[in-house]
C-alpha cells in the first residue's frame, strides 16, 4: 500500500487488478437520455464495490466520505457486463482509500476494457454511526 491517495491509473491497465467486488449486466433501464448508462448508476455500482472492499479490510461498517479523481474513459452500453475491482492504497486510524476500477466485457469481445477508476474513501464507523478505529491485523 505505498500508492499515494491521489494516484489514479495514469495509463489505462490492460487487465483487471485488485480484488472483483462487483459483477452485474448493464440494463435498458440504467440507460441516460442518450442510450447510454447513465454515469450516476456506474459510479453508484464502483461504490457498493468500494464499499465492500473497506468494510472488509476494516471489519466495521464503512460510510463514503469522498470521491477523488474519478476519471470516465469509456462509455458503458446496455448489455455490458460491467466488473468493479478494488484494492486498498492507504490505510489511516480511522479511514481508508480503495482504488476502484470498472470494467466490462461487451458481447463479441475478448478483452475487458477499462471504462472508469477512480480513489474512494471511506471512514470506519460504529453501530451509532460515529468514527472508530479501524481494526488492525496484529
Amino acid at each position: 500500500m505505498t500508492e499515494s491517495p491521489s494516484a489514479v491509473t495514469a495509463v489505462p491497465a490492460f487487465e483487471p487488478d485488485g480484488e472483483l467486488c462487483i459483477r452485474t449486466l448493464a440494463m435498458p433501464a440504467d440507460t441516460n437520455a442518450n442510450g447510454d448508462i447513465f454515469g450516476g448508476w456506474l459510479l453508484s455500482q464502483m461504490d457498493v464495490g468500494g464499499g465492500i472492499m473497506a468494510s472488509k479490510v476494516a471489519r466495521s461498517r464503512t460510510v463514503t466520505v469522498s470521491i477523488e479523481a474519478m476519471t470516465f474513459r469509456k462509455p458503458v452500453f446496455v448489455g455490458d457486463v460491467v466488473s468493479v475491482h478494488c484494492h486498498a492504497i492507504r490505510v489511516g486510524r480511522t479511514s481508508l482509500t480503495v482504488h476502484v476500477a470498472a470494467w466490462v466485457m461487451r458481447r463479441n469481445e475478448t478483452r475487458s476494457i477499462l471504462v472508469t477508476d477512480g480513489n474512494f474513501t471511506y471512514v470506519a464507523i460504529d453501530d451509532h454511526g460515529r468514527p472508530h478505529p479501524v481494526v488492525r491485523e496484529g
